[in-house]
This record gives structure tokens, C-alpha cells and sequence, in this order.
């Protein structure tokens, strides 16, 4: 899913790290051979080193073979507040430099922000004369996409019905995503199946992941599997008034949900109203036809009450904990699921 067009000067810019590293990857390739590598390849900060020394280096000819690459990191300049340095950079070099850049030089400004100054000159200059990429965050209905594309790259199946699983415990971090992806990979072999038991076993999980899956077990009024899931956080250092807190979060925002659905606000009208992932809310949004709200008052009710119960220390935690788990699902005890 990455691809680059051949050019003398790339700007990265985003808030994702893994495309990031990605297209370097993939222009580092397109440039330069194996054994030219570790010589002609030169990185530089730009909140320490001015861009006219940058440039200075891509001018200069390569040490051994015939091209070379030269990363600058954090163009703090191409910010609409740049950042104070104890140095002021000379933008008018790189501009100069950009009408007629070195041939046998392929220079990469890499800003790692979320958003850049597009009427600024330097912007302008580097849309007009050289190839700028947009490495931003994928939104969570990209995941599955790359879910298929990460498999096919470490040759391995993922089936469909388990990349709600990835997104849970992962959201959209495509570099996390990644590393996951390939520690399942070395489990089960190239041309290996994830199972939903591997894919649950081996994924390290999250709190927020964690506390959906605590929702659920209420949902489905399976106390064990609510214990199996508390002592396994208990094993990671998870505190009962965390987890509480956690619960609390969760239910709060299924509540929020619940109401805001109720007054007709589709998912992205809420995102004004809910702080939190858009993920999370489209969870809410499922969970919430499995409660009525006067159920979502009483679960709302036993957790404030266990909260204060763990803060005064009235009594052990983990057993407090696992009283609560106990209460939440007897409240769904004669409520039947929702479709």
C-alpha cells in the first residue's frame, strides 16, 4: 500500500510513524544499492543543525557509489508556530536549493506533525518541485485493509471474522499493528492460520481493549469469563480501583450513547459530545442496545459505590472487585441480550 514516485526531494510529513518509515524505506531502496548503503546515507536533526548545513552535505558528492540520501528530521520551519531554537534557519538556501537540487542526491524532509503551514514559500516551493507524502493516522474503518495487507506481506491468513479482535486490543497504530502482526507470524509459520484463541493469547492487550471486554461479559451475563478476565489483569499489576475506573468509563460512555441515539445524532454527531476514540464510541453504539437506561443508572450506581467502597479501604480489593463483577451481571440477570 505504499507506493513512491521517483523524485530529488520528498517531504513526510504526519503523525504515523510506520508510513513514515515505510516510504523511506521504499525511496532508500529505489536510490541507492545494498553496498552503498552505509556510507551514503546521512541524517540530521533539524532542531540542532541549520538546513543550510543539510544542504551543504546534499551538494556535496557521494563518498563511495553514485547517489546518496540525506534525511533531515523536524523541519520545525514549515510549522505555523515554529518552534524557538538557539539558531534561525535560513529557508532561503533550501528554497534555492529546491529549483535546481543535486542529481546524484535524494534529500528527505521528514516533519513528524499533524499539521504543516501550507501557504508558507518553502511548502510551496516543495509541493511544486519535489514529492510530498501525507503519513497521517488511518482511520479505523482502513484497519481491515491493512490487516490483509500486513498478512500477505509476512504470508500468513487472518481471517475477516477476527480483525474486530486486531482493532480492539490495537486501534489504528499502524505500527503497532505491525509489530503484533509479526510476532503472530513467527507463532504460527509462513502460511500459518490466526485463530481467534492465538490472536487472543498473543496479543498484548489493552486497558481500554480490557475494559470492553469486561462490558461484554456483563452484556452476556457470563460471570467466569468476567473473573478470567479480571485475574488476568490482575496478573499484569492492574488495581481493582483502576479497572473500576475503567468500567466506569466504559459504561458512562454506552450511556452517552445510548442517549445521544436516542435524540437521533448519528456516530459522527457524537464525536462532539463523546471525548473519546471513534472507535470507541462505534463499540457504544453496539453495546448499548443490550441495556436499557434505567439498568445503565443501577450498573453507573454500583460502581461509584464500589469505587468509594476501594478508596476508604471498607474492604479487600480484589474481593470487592469480583462482588462487583457479581452485582453488575445479576443486574442483567433477567434481561435478555438484544440482537
Amino acid at each position: 500500500m505504499v507506493n513512491v514516485k521517483q523524485s530529488q526531494v520528498y517531504l513526510l510529513y504526519g503523525e504515523e510513524s510506520y508510513l513514515i518509515q515505510e516510504h523511506k524505506n521504499k525511496i532508500i531502496e529505489k536510490t541507492l544499492k545494498k553496498e552503498d548503503r552505509e556510507f551514503n546515507i546521512s541524517q540530521y536533526d533539524l532542531e540542532e543543525t541549520p538546513i543550510e548545513d543539510v544542504i551543504t552535505d546534499a551538494e556535496t558528492f557521494p563518498f563511495l557509489g553514485e547517489g546518496k540520501v540525506v534525511i533531515a528530521n523536524q523541519p520545525v520551519f514549515l510549522k505555523g508556530k515554529p518552534d524557538k531554537l538557539p539558531f534561525d534557519h535560513d529557508t532561503e538556501v533550501l528554497l534555492e536549493y529546491l529549483q535546481n537540487p543535486a542529481e546524484y542526491t535524494v534529500l528527505i524532509l521528514v516533519a513528524p506533525y499533524e499539521k504543516l503551514d501550507e501557504r508558507k514559500k518553502v511548502f510551496k516551493q516543495l509541493k511544486k518541485n519535489g514529492e510530498v507524502i501525507s503519513c497521517q493516522p488511518v482511520k479505523e474503518w482502513d484497519v481491515d485493509k491493512w490487516i490483509q495487507t500486513l498478512a500477505n506481506d509476512l504470508h500468513i491468513t487472518v481471517p475477516p471474522e477476527i480483525h474486530e479482535l486486531f482493532t480492539q486490543e490495537i486501534g489504528a497504530n499502524l505500527m503497532a499493528l505491525r509489530k503484533e502482526m509479526e510476532k503472530l507470524a513467527l507463532y504460527v509459520g509462513e502460511g500459518g492460520v490466526i485463530t481467534r484463541e492465538i490472536a487472543e493469547q498473543l496479543l498484548s492487550h489493552s486497558a481500554e481493549a480490557s475494559g470492553l471486554k469486561l462490558v461484554d461479559a456483563v452484556m452476556e451475563k457470563d460471570l467466569g469469563r468476567a473473573i478470567r478476565i479480571y485475574k488476568d489483569l490482575e496478573k499484569l499489576n492492574e488495581e481493582p480501583i483502576a479497572l473500576t475506573a475503567l468500567l466506569a468509563s466504559q459504561f458512562r460512555i454506552i450511556s452517552q450513547a445510548k442517549v445521544l441515539k436516542q435524540k437521533g445524532y448519528g456516530q459522527n454527531q457524537m464525536k462532539s459530545y463523546i471525548k473519546a476514540h471513534p472507535y470507541v464510541i462505534k463499540m457504544a453504539l453496539k453495546r448499548e442496545r443490550a441495556f436499557s437506561q434505567q439498568e445503565l443508572d443501577q450498573i453507573m450506581n454500583q460502581l461509584a459505590e464500589t469505587d468509594y467502597n476501594l478508596k476508604q479501604g471498607k474492604m479487600e480489593k480484589a474481593l470487592a472487585f469480583e462482588m462487583l463483577l457479581y452485582r453488575l451481571i445479576n443486574i442483567k440477570q433477567n434481561t435478555p441480550v438484544s440482537s
